[in-house]
């Protein structure tokens, strides 16, 4: 589903995604209010969600949309690429955050990622957000009840390289083990931290200490 204010960026974005094998625009609308009126009728497997709209934005709608429909993910599409947005799309449980000007093929690409559970950040995005988690810009106090101490010493391995940005073939390589192995363990933590993805874990990894700038 696509949300956005303006018709034209609707329309180009409903037909590069048309376009794909595989992929389906199942519905469009032009503000938050209306986003959560639709996907409540269609129930879209991903959401492509613009920031600034008349009325109900793309971040109050993001909230509620995952808070009613946590199946859904939704993919933050916008103009802006300042910190604070960024942070506040992945607080209100966006699953990925993609600026307007990405190429089509990798707009497609962040659409498979997070409808695969995964999460998606264009790289310039993720780096300036670390950055500014890793030197307090951004982060607050760990959640209470949030610890390492459930963690077994491979799932800190695993989350010390999921927060230096490394995928899973990387890690294995690294740690010596199985790319369904590390997948196993990645899940494990995101399940003892109670975080929903990757990027989620990353940022939880500053909060607690376990990585730090440059480390």
């Amino acid at each position: 589903m696509v949300v956005d204010d303006q018709l034209m960026v609707r329309a180009g974005i409903a037909a590069i995604v048309d376009a794909e094998e595989g992929l389906d625009v199942v519905g469009e609308a032009a503000d938050g209010q209306s986003a959560l009126d639709l996907a409540a009728r269609v129930r879209p497997d991903v959401v492509l969600m613009d920031i600034r709209m008349p009325g109900m934005d793309g971040l109050t709608a993001t909230a509620l949309l995952t808070a009613a429909a946590p199946e859904t993910r939704v993919l933050v599409l916008t103009t802006f690429h300042q910190d604070r947005y960024v942070y506040e799309a992945l607080r209100a449980g966006a699953a990925g955050f993609v600026l307007k000007d990405v190429l089509p093929a990798d707009l497609i690409a962040a659409i498979r990622v997070v409808a695969d559970g995964e999460a998606m950040l264009s790289p310039a995005v993720t780096r300036r957000l670390i950055d500014a988690f890793a030197s307090g810009g951004l982060a607050g106090p760990a959640e209470p009840g949030r610890r390492l101490d459930g963690l077994t010493p491979r799932e800190r391995e695993v989350l010390v390289s999921v927060a230096t940005g490394l995928s899973n073939a990387e890690i294995g390589a690294a740690l010596g083990i199985t790319t369904g192995t590390v997948k196993v363990h990645v899940n494990a933590l995101l399940a003892k931290l109670g975080v929903r993805d990757r990027v989620q874990a990353t940022i939880a990894a500053y909060d607690l200490g376990l990585v730090r700038p440059n480390s």
